[in-house]
């Protein structure tokens, strides 16, 4: 793998960097150090034309405030905590709410909108984040680490750790918008989607967690065989129209193969994705804001690209029986997501 970097422009008296990875398969990959952004990332379509199949701004500078997440690294704590709460060690913790009344991908002052230090850019791609005690009034101190590797057999591999020196929670994910049709393109409603899973959380209104697993059985989420994202989107079942089609926590196996396989029958890229995380968020970018000019200097229209965010179940705090986001000095979070590219026939 090798890496170049470049100075973009000035932010809070610093430089903001572009690194671009590439590997001996014709893969390439940007990521920049504000919110550990992954930029663009381009893959060999059927014939052989490099696509890049994540969306992102055309003007870099609107990574500084970055409204629909793209690319970004979120945290401290990714998807929602109910009313920006939480019981810790008898105290209750109150956090931002930025999200009507509850609190979303870590507030306003979360790591998507940080410069991150760049510790490694050699064999892989490494940065790193330290959040203080009482950061957004989060309990404990953290170290972030986040790496991205671009193997020769066009796979991405991004991995998490998460380290402190005393006890804290955390709860990190990349927020990435892919469009398998190439970046500019309007719709991810045409792609093949399989998802192997067999429950997912269910949601209220404010998509908050009520602390059921639900099966997909019967349901417009059952994506076990592949079928086209758009195929029931519109369904009137009422966990979709609650937040205007998917924005859904999947429980992950975490004996299995794979978790995801995404097909673009337009440019023949398959996109298999496998992580030892407790779940993934399925979102379809219901809410991307239309008029936002993409890289290509294209206009993004709603539903242009789809995220697959693995992560904690949202609101776990607040669920004892889901897995924890907690940390000890002894017990760090490290998980890993494998994001392998190919070409079906």
């Amino acid at each position: 793998m090798k890496v170049t970097k470049q100075k973009l422009f000035e932010y809070e008296d610093t430089s903001v960097k572009k690194y671009t990875l590439s590997n001996d398969s014709g893969m390439t990959m940007e990521v920049l150090d504000l919110g550990c952004v992954i930029y663009s990332l381009k893959v060999p379509d059927r014939n052989g034309k490099l696509t890049d199949v994540v969306l992102g701004y055309q003007d870099p500078k609107m990574y500084i405030n970055n409204p629909v997440f793209f690319g970004a690294v979120i945290g401290r704590y990714s998807n929602r905590i109910a009313k920006g709460k939480f019981d810790w060690h008898g105290s209750i913790i109150q956090l931002e709410t930025n999200d009507g009344n509850n609190h979303l991908h870590g507030g306003s002052e979360g790591f998507s909108g940080k410069i991150w230090q760049c510790i490694s850019d050699h064999d892989v791609l490494t940065f790193k984040i330290n959040s203080p005690d009482c950061d957004s009034n989060y309990p404990g101190e953290v170290e972030c680490y986040v790496s991205y590797l671009l193997s020769d057999t066009n796979e991405l591999i991004i991995k998490y750790k998460v380290t402190t020196p005393s006890e804290s929670i955390a709860n990190l994910t990349n927020h990435s918008y892919f469009n398998l049709n190439g970046d500019g393109t309007e719709s991810i409603l045409n792609h093949h989607l399989e998802i192997n899973s067999d429950q997912f959380t269910e949601i209220t209104s404010e998509a908050i967690p009520t602390g059921k697993l639900l099966s997909v059985d019967d349901t417009p989420l059952d994506f076990r065989s592949s079928k086209l994202i758009g195929q029931d989107i519109e369904d009137n079942y009422e966990q979709l129209r609650m937040v205007d089609g998917y924005d859904h926590n999947y429980i992950l196996k975490q004996d299995k193969e794979y978790d995801v396989i995404a097909y673009s029958n337009e440019t023949g890229i398959q996109l298999e994705m496998s992580s030892n995380s407790p779940g993934m968020q399925l979102y379809t970018g219901n809410a991307i804001t239309e008029g936002l000019i993409g890289k290509t200097g294209k206009v993004y229209q709603r539903r242009s690209g789809f995220c697959l965010e693995t992560q904690f179940y949202p609101d776990s705090p607040n669920h004892k029986h889901f897995p924890q986001p907690i940390l000890t000095k002894n017990n760090p979070q490290e998980f890993e997501t494998r994001f392998k590219f190919s070409i079906r026939d």
